[in-house]
């Protein structure tokens, strides 16, 4: 439940980065070119500008992962920000580390900066980035994970500065996900710093803090207006485009998260467009088909002489090898789990299902020790049902829900309730081949 008070975000904020310097010696903010990072880097430049830090040996460092491809206007607004302001020190990394790819069938995961293939960059490499040729990260290895990057370069500066303690200052905001409004909001403490919500250790004295995370999407607005502070140009565009405010999105190119505006790269940016569609295969489907039924994002419809049992097996055979069977190991779970061990379903949806021609067997409550909100009964289909002819359709296990989960593209299948996600496959693949030699 939310809880308003008498002062402003900004005020809050300004509080906040009060509490931090009292206790931290170096800030690192982390910058990303969007607007939530863009306006924390001139609010944090204010703060430290109105309270002279400088004075006191306080650091602020400005760092910034380039993902290789990137708008026009982004490029231009890095450019301007990075060695912005003389007092702070900035490092713009262009690493070949492995990024969530959301939009292929065949790979999970892509890599920026591939050294073995620098005829695909979509971009060279700027002038004083630090790069594989030039860089000196102990930890570094060709196609780590960029969270796996970023925390152990955070820990890496940490040391390098010699300070005592140091604040990761993440411009994240709780209205714009769950896992977010989580993130700040969680009851567990032990990886606080002291009892601080909007705080998370990720070493010894390193910990990241969230001092935006109570501001809304038009809270960054009126700062940028209020104070006249620069931001990235490409919102303009997004705005005068007709994008949602919550699609505004500048990140990497290929995440999940981006898919349904990567086709405005296109309109905006033919040439840079060009260049995506040879960098990761499925860039041209995902920005034709991100959004629509092909991606299983509305009500999908069945091809004409087929079952959706049928149409699953055909799309399957459109996959590889190896993504295939990433689909069939889920789905023998769920085939397994509905008709032999049963499932726990709602009770309003078991009489819905009771209104079909489906046939199941109702046994009775839960057995397990979950705490379930609503009453809840354990269902056994005698067979995996087709299609399911009601209202919570999501809920109940079908072929079609399986084709809708291989269209999305989903291969965590996350859509069908598993909880496995594509960057948990990648590392697991990753560990799996590393240590094999040792088996």
């Amino acid at each position: 439940m939310r809880k308003y008070q008498e002062e402003n975000v900004y005020e809050a904020f300004n509080k906040r980065l009060d509490y931090i310097c009292n206790y931290f010696d170096h800030l690192i903010v982390s910058f990303s070119g969007g607007k939530d990072s863009g306006v924390m880097l001139e609010l944090v430049h204010r703060y430290y500008e109105e309270n002279e830090l400088e004075a006191q040996g306080v650091k602020v460092s400005v760092y910034y992962l380039d993902y290789e491809g990137n708008y026009q206007e982004t490029k231009d607004y890095i450019k301007r920000s990075m060695g912005k302001y003389p007092s702070f020190d900035y490092y713009h990394i262009c690493m070949p580390v492995s990024a969530s790819c959301g939009i292929s069938m065949s790979q999970s995961t892509w890599l920026p900066w591939d050294p073995e293939h620098p005829e695909l960059w979509l971009n060279p490499i700027p002038k004083g980035a630090i790069h594989l040729q030039n860089h000196n990260f102990p930890f570094f290895q060709v196609g780590m994970s960029d969270y796996d990057f970023q925390s152990k370069y955070c820990q890496w500066l940490h040391q390098e500065t010699k300070a005592e303690r140091t604040a990761v200052l993440v411009g994240i905001r709780a209205q714009e996900s769950l896992n977010r409004f989580n993130a700040v909001t969680r009851e567990e403490t032990f990886s606080r710093f002291g009892m601080t919500n909007y705080s998370h250790r990720i070493f010894h004295n390193v910990f990241n803090f969230y001092p935006m995370y109570d501001w809304l999407f038009e809270d960054v607005w009126v700062a940028n207006a209020k104070f006249g502070f620069d931001y990235n140009h490409l919102y303009d565009l997004y705005f005068q485009a007709g994008v949602p405010f919550k699609s505004m999105r500048v990140a990497n190119p290929f995440h999940q998260c981006g898919v349904a505006s990567l086709k405005l790269y296109q309109a905006l940016e033919p040439e840079t467009w060009g260049k995506l569609m040879g960098r990761v295969n499925g860039a041209n489907f995902a920005a034709l088909y991100g959004g629509t039924v092909a991606l299983g994002y509305r009500g999908v419809t069945l091809p004409k002489g087929h079952t959706w049992e049928s149409y699953v097996n055909f799309l399957l055979k459109t996959l590889s090898k190896e993504m295939r069977q990433v689909y069939l190991k889920k789905f023998q779970s769920s085939l397994t789990y509905c008709t032999k061990n049963g499932g726990a379903l709602p009770e309003k949806v078991v009489r819905e299902l009771e209104d079909t021609d489906l046939q199941f067997e109702n046994l009775g409550n839960p057995k397990n020790n979950r705490n379930y909100k609503q009453e809840h009964k354990v269902i056994r289909f005698k067979k995996y049902p087709d299609d399911v002819p009601i209202k919570n359709f999501r809920l109940v296990p079908s072929y079609k829900r399986m084709c809708i989960t291989i269209l999305k593209n989903d291969t965590s299948c996350q859509y069908m309730g598993f909880g496995q996600t594509k960057d948990e496959l990648q590392k697991k693949k990753e560990a799996m081949k590393k240590w094999e030699s040792f088996l």
